[in-house]
C-alpha cells in the first residue's frame, strides 16, 4: 500500500487561535486532508463535505469509531456508538426528555446554580471561569435533569473531568480507568431505578429501562453503556465553550459592554459563539465502502474526522467566517449541534445553559472582566480552553 503524505499535524502545539488558522489553510488548500497523527485519519474542513458525511449514515458509519482519537476502549455507548435503526430506541427514549418545554423547567435552577458558583469568584475579584465555574455548572444541571442523587455529583464532576483530561493528554490506560469508574456509576444508577422506579416521562434512566426494540427490552450492556454515555457527553462542550466566550469577550471589551447593557442580545450572541467556537473537531465516521470525497479516494474502514469547528467558519457559507457577527442572517445553518441521525439531542439544554452562563457572568461583573493569566487548551476531540483565568472589574 502506498503511504499518503501527511497534510497536517493534529498533534502540533496550539494557542487559542492557531488551530483555526490551520483549518482555514486546509479549507483553501486541502479540504480533504490526511494525517498519520492520532492513529491516522482523514479530516474534512469544508461545510458541505462535513454536512454530507454527517447526514449519510449508510455510507459513513459511527459504529467503528465515533471520535478522534479513538477513546471507546470499555464498551459500546448508545446512541452515539450505533447507527440506525439500532440507535433509534435510545434516541426515542431520551429525546422527549430534552424538549424545549422540559428544558425550560430547568432554567430557574440553572440560573440559581450559576449565581451560587459565581458568587465566590466575585468575592475574590476573579478566578478561572472553566475550573471554578463552567466545569461545575453542567454537572449540576445534568444531575438535575438526570435526577441523580445529589451526593453523587462531586464524584461525577471529578471522574468526568479526569476522563476528559486523560483523553486530552492521550493517556489510554488512564482513559480506561476513569471510564470504568463512570461505568460503575451508570450501573449504580440503573440498579437504583430498578429498585425505585420513577416516571419515564421525567426520568432518563427509567425511560431507557422502559424502552423496547423489536419487542424486547434494551440489552443490559447497551442500556448501561447509554447511561455511561449520557454521564459525560453533556459536560465537556459547555465547559469549553464558556471558556471560549470568556476569552473572546475579554479581548473585545466593546462587545462585552454591549451584551451587558442589553441582556436581550445574549441568545443571539450565544448562537454566533456556537458557530465561531464550536467545541468539537473530532467527531468521526468510518467509510463503509471505498468512496471519494472532495476528489480524494478514501478506502473502506478509513476513519474520517468531521471538523465542525472548521465547517462553521467556511467562508463559502458564512462570509467573514472568522469574525463575530451578531444576528448573522444565516446563523441557523451552523453545524454546532451536528446533522443527521446523530445530531445532538441536548441542543435545547446546551443553548439554555450557555445563555444562562453568559448572562449571569455579565451580570456578576458590572465593572467588566479581563484575562488574568495564560490559557490552557483542550486537545482532540474538543477545541477550546480548559482554563481561563479572569480578573473582575
Amino acid at each position: 500500500m502506498t503511504a499518503i503524505p501527511p497534510d497536517f499535524d493534529p498533534e502540533a502545539p496550539e494557542d487559542f487561535d492557531s488551530a483555526h488558522r490551520e483549518y482555514a489553510r486546509l479549507r483553501r488548500e486541502c479540504p480533504v486532508a490526511h494525517t498519520d497523527g492520532l492513529g491516522g485519519f482523514w479530516a474534512l474542513s469544508r461545510y458541505e463535505d462535513v454536512r454530507r458525511v454527517a447526514s449519510d449514515w449508510a455510507s459513513f458509519s459511527t459504529e467503528t469509531q465515533n471520535v478522534i482519537p479513538k477513546v471507546a476502549f470499555t464498551g459500546r455507548r448508545p446512541p452515539l456508538h450505533l447507527d440506525p435503526p439500532e440507535h433509534t430506541p435510545f434516541r426515542q427514549a431520551l429525546n422527549p426528555l430534552l424538549s424545549q418545554d422540559k428544558v425550560r423547567r430547568l432554567e430557574a435552577d440553572t440560573r440559581r446554580f450559576a449565581r451560587e458558583m459565581l458568587a465566590p469568584m466575585v468575592e475574590r475579584g476573579g478566578g478561572d471561569i472553566c475550573t471554578d465555574f463552567s466545569s461545575f455548572l453542567p454537572v449540576r444541571v445534568f444531575g438535575l435533569w438526570m435526577r441523580m442523587p445529589p451526593q453523587w455529583l462531586d464524584t461525577l464532576h471529578d471522574d468526568g473531568r479526569a476522563f476528559v483530561l486523560a483523553v486530552h493528554r492521550n493517556e489510554p490506560e488512564l482513559m480506561k480507568a476513569t471510564s470504568l469508574r463512570l461505568y460503575d456509576m451508570a450501573r449504580d444508577l440503573v440498579r437504583l431505578r430498578r429498585e425505585a422506579p420513577e416516571d419515564p416521562a421525567i426520568d432518563p434512566t427509567s425511560a431507557l429501562l422502559a424502552a423496547v426494540h423489536g419487542g424486547q427490552s434494551l440489552p443490559e450492556d447497551l442500556l448501561i453503556g447509554a447511561v455511561r454515555q449520557v454521564l459525560v457527553v453533556g459536560i465537556v462542550a459547555p465547559m469549553v465553550l464558556v471558556g471560549s466566550m470568556a476569552v473572546h469577550l475579554a479581548r473585545d471589551q466593546e462587545l462585552q459592554a454591549q451584551l451587558r447593557a442589553d441582556p436581550a442580545l445574549v441568545p443571539a450572541a450565544v448562537e454566533e459563539f456556537l458557530r465561531l467556537y464550536t467545541p468539537y473537531r473530532g467527531f468521526a465516521r468510518t467509510a463503509v465502502n471505498d468512496t471519494v470525497v472532495g476528489a480524494r479516494a478514501i478506502k473502506a474502514n478509513d476513519a474520517i474526522a468531521l471538523l465542525y469547528c472548521s465547517a462553521n467558519r467556511d467562508e463559502a457559507i458564512f462570509p467573514d467566517g472568522d469574525r463575530f457577527v451578531l444576528d448573522r442572517p444565516n446563523i441557523a445553518e451552523h453545524l454546532a449541534f451536528g446533522r443527521g441521525p446523530h445530531n445532538c439531542p441536548g441542543l435545547h439544554l446546551g443553548r439554555m445553559e450557555l445563555c444562562v452562563a453568559l448572562g449571569e457572568l455579565l451580570a456578576a461583573t458590572p465593572g467588566g472582566f479581563t484575562l488574568d493569566g495564560p490559557i490552557t487548551l483542550s486537545r482532540w476531540p474538543e477545541i477550546g480552553p480548559l482554563t481561563v483565568p479572569l480578573r473582575f472589574g
